[in-house]
């Protein structure tokens, strides 16, 4: 695990680590070197509403300003599912192998329940997707950390059966993707991908 992220040294710690209360700002989730020149958080510049599902805004970039850093606001309206989207390099069409990867750290608020799932690209449309639950904080602002290990992703009936193996998923990953199908206040402070550092434009 060396040679990645600092927080990878203390890998064991943060899987164990279930949430942890933010009383501010949360400089500790800033990527290794600095921010991307137009707005990112820890480098990943697009952050976007897909268009999918009744959401506030209803689509394009999610990020704002947040005292001297950003976030990435979304609401989610209605009983339907929703979309955000997160693309790992930054733009549509390039890609990341996380296959040496233990997760990612990721800073959130949200009034609900939700999914986040990780979209390769050879499989990006469609909703059946590999996914893990993101738990509702009750609006509170905190840090979880999310494992790669397999059995820890699973995928919902209702959005169908992957036809790929997490495996290949994890070795051409296009995006990070948000969805849930309750209404739900969403707010990203930090995403902090183990042994990986998104390339700025």
């Amino acid at each position: 695990m060396r040679g990645r992220f600092p927080f990878a040294r203390t890998l064991s710690a943060l899987a164990a680590l279930v949430v942890v209360p933010l009383t501010g700002p949360a400089p500790a989730t800033a990527s290794p070197g600095r921010e991307c020149a137009t707005p990112s958080i820890d480098r990943l510049q697009q952050w976007l509403a897909s268009g999918e599902g009744t959401t506030v805004p209803a689509t394009g970039s999610l990020l704002v300003p947040e005292g001297r850093r950003y976030a990435a606001k979304v609401t989610f309206l209605n009983a339907e599912w929703h979309v955000a989207v997160v693309w790992m390099g930054n733009r549509f069409e390039a890609q990341a192998d996380l296959s040496r990867s233990a997760g990612f750290l990721l800073t959130y608020r949200a009034t609900e329940d939700l999914y986040v799932q990780l979209r390769p690209a050879s499989h990006w449309s469609g909703g059946d997707k590999w996914l893990t639950l993101v738990p509702s904080t009750g609006g509170r602002l905190v840090t979880k950390f999310f494992g790669f290990a397999p059995h820890r992703w699973t995928s919902l009936p209702e959005l169908g059966t992957p036809s790929y193996s997490f495996a290949s998923a994890l070795k051409e990953a296009r995006g990070l993707v948000f969805v849930g199908k309750t209404p739900n206040e969403l707010e990203f402070r930090g995403l902090r991908i183990d042994g990986y550092r998104p390339p700025c434009l």
